[in-house]
């Protein structure tokens, strides 16, 4: 099997789509020898970025001296961008060799990669697996390790089919992660935060509660800090800059944000934006929008290549509940390529189609 074949075989397994619960990834990871077990893990849950302070908290340990493993998702540049170790993706080869040799399971793609993940890390003799949640905590493929230093970062309502409707709900899905006698590092979440000190409470787990820095950034390399902190002693980290999050290629601002606190977050950057957006359906799009929109004078709405996408004629017709120029394009290529465009937003699954596209037209690529 070479790499394109075990590629297309783990992209093919996208077909079972969301299946929660830890029993499938359990029996393929026994199968492996439970290499999750052999980890020092820096456990890292959270609505929102998630993947900011867990590349934050690797490059830290990797510039003093650790060989740290980085498992996070979703992908951006390259599939294998997801298993990093000391910023390397794993090679295409080493990535074949693994999905062959465990192929035959009922996992979904995403528990089959962190299966694999896991396994890869025990074999190079990580110092550290810092290990980023798919999705939500307590029945996240990712919760599958004895021990962990557990990292909340910002809680806000997403995935609200699978984690719940209410912010107390979906904090105790993400308090999942925490496990007994252990330590949770808390981002700053005040409408939250008794979710966790219950949790905490419940499994005498430590709790560290990270101050209010006044923004998301700040509150972002806060948290990191935290972490690194009880691992270094005192540290001056610098926050890392990730594939479109907040993105700036020529004059386009690149961001896979999608839930309505990303939109917040987004927001404070946007004036008068043209703006290319698409969708998942399953996302809150009315609320994402209703922050957004009033900061574009136009919108083209377009659709990514995604099974998930809402329809363009959908997000068209919500779009102009908050913004009175919006036209539709269904080829996201096609969308941004329209004159002046300043924006691409809504989605990772967009940003991945259209970052390549614009890395190559500005010559960066």
């Amino acid at each position: 099997m070479n790499f394109n074949e075990a590629l297309n075989y783990i992209i093919s397994k996208q077909s079972l789509g969301i299946m929660p619960g830890l029993n499938r990834i359990l029996k393929l990871l026994e199968r492996m020898g439970n290499p999750q077990n052999d980890l020092k893990i820096i456990h890292i849950a959270g609505t929102n970025g998630k993947g900011t302070v867990a590349a934050t908290i690797a490059n830290a340990l990797i510039q003093n001296g650790y060989k740290i493993g980085l498992f996070s998702s979703p992908w951006v540049v390259d599939y294998r961008e997801q298993i990093q170790i000391n910023n390397a993706f794993i090679s295409e080869n080493e990535f074949a060799e693994y999905v062959e040799q465990y192929k035959d399971n009922d996992c979904s793609e995403f528990e089959f990669l962190t299966a694999v993940m896991y396994k890869y890390f025990s074999d190079k003799k990580v110092d550290y697996a810092v290990v980023e949640c798919g999705m939500g905590g307590l029945e996240d493929a990712t919760n599958v390790e004895k021990s962990n230093l557990a990292v909340i970062t910002s809680v806000a309502l997403d995935h609200t089919a699978f984690l719940g409707n209410t912010l107390e709900e979906i904090a105790y899905q993400k308090a999942g992660i925490i496990k007994e006698n252990g330590i949770c590092v808390l981002y700053p979440n005040p409408a939250s935060e008794h979710v966790f000190e219950k949790v905490c409470k419940e499994r005498d787990a430590k709790l560290i509660q990270v101050g209010n820095a006044g923004s998301w950034a700040q509150n972002n390399l806060g948290t990191a800090e935290a972490v690194l902190k009880l691992i270094l002693g005192e540290v001056n980290a610098s926050v890392v800059n990730l594939p479109a999050r907040k993105e700036r290629i020529g004059r386009i601002l690149l961001d896979g944000g999608h839930n309505a606190d990303a939109a917040k977050y987004l927001a404070y950057s946007l004036s008068d934006e043209i703006a290319v957006i698409g969708m998942m359906a399953d996302k809150d799009i009315d609320a994402y929008l209703s922050i957004v929109a009033p900061k574009c004078k136009k919108i083209i709405a377009t659709t990514p290549n995604n099974s998930r996408a809402v329809s363009v004629e959908k997000l068209k017709v919500i779009a102009e509940q908050y913004c009175s120029d919006v036209v539709a394009v269904s080829n996201p290529i096609e969308a941004v390529k329209q004159k002046d465009i300043t924006l691409v937003c809504g989605s990772f699954f967009l940003a991945r189609e259209i970052r390549s596209y614009l890395l190559k037209s500005k010559g960066l690529s």
